[in-house]
């Protein structure tokens, strides 16, 4: 303490330091600052320039900061800890959420085939992202549908996490960004098993930032709320069942 949260930001640069060469002031940049900083519910924040890329140039500040934390765990998980190529079946937990949803696009992107985890309210939104099955978790049991998959994407944990064994093949992965899938469990199932906790990468935003520009990832953003009503952003945050991201507002010019 004291503490200012945030993990996510896009703006404008107002100042660099004077070794910094990539980017000049009014440069509209966005970054995911290193956890032991945060501080992006504010109006300003200093970044180290090594954690910051230009933001998309198709989308507006406020869709371009729903992509960092989201966009590069999805990136971390499903291409480096997992190495998901095309052709490749993958199972995404929670795929409507805002870590889900980017998972969607990025495996649709990859060629890979996209399966996810929903409620019957987010299949259609889900198919428009990619995927090219949906299960709805509240009246089925994805162990007892899924045919068995090469990465499975944990954003949920728990018994969620426990079930997706059964659905790994041999030689495949689970992932978390939850809590790491233990070892014997891997092991018993002849599979491998990754915990993912991620740090900056600008080089992987500035990727996600061609993507977005090419149409291939589309940023969703259920609810934008001002920065007096963070409050309320994490007690919807908390709920569990927001469609894509929500964004404080912090301002407006």
């Amino acid at each position: 303490m004291p503490l200012t949260l945030g993990w996510d930001v896009s703006g404008v640069v107002e100042a660099v330091g004077e070794n910094v060469n990539t980017f000049k002031p009014g440069d509209e940049v966005y970054s995911r600052p290193d956890i032991k900083r945060d501080g992006a519910y504010a109006e300003y924040i200093a970044v180290k320039a090594s954690e910051v890329a230009f933001k998309p140039k198709t989308v507006d500040h406020i869709h371009a900061a729903a992509v960092p934390l989201a966009g590069i765990t999805a990136w971390h998980c499903l291409f480096e800890a997992a190495g998901l190529t095309a052709g490749q079946r993958v199972l995404i937990h929670a795929a409507a959420g805002g870590v889900g949803s980017y998972a969607v696009q990025l495996a649709r992107w990859k060629g890979a085939h996209v399966i996810g985890t929903a409620s019957a309210r987010n299949q259609d939104f889900l198919f428009q992202l990619g995927a090219d099955e949906i299960i709805d978790y509240q009246t089925t049991q994805f162990e007892d549908v899924v045919e068995p998959v090469d990465v499975v994407f944990d954003t949920v944990g728990g018994e969620v996490q426990e079930r997706s064994w059964q659905v790994v093949k041999p030689g495949g992965i689970l992932v978390s960004v939850i809590s790491p899938p233990p070892e014997e469990k891997a092991a018993a199932h002849q599979c491998r098993s990754a915990y993912v906790f991620i740090q900056p990468r600008a080089d992987w935003l500035s990727e996600i930032a061609q993507l977005i520009d090419s149409g291939q990832v589309k940023p969703i953003v259920e609810t934008v709320l001002s920065l007096s009503q963070a409050g309320e952003a994490h007690k919807l945050s908390e709920g569990g069942h927001t469609r894509g991201k929500i964004v404080l507002q912090v301002a407006t010019a």
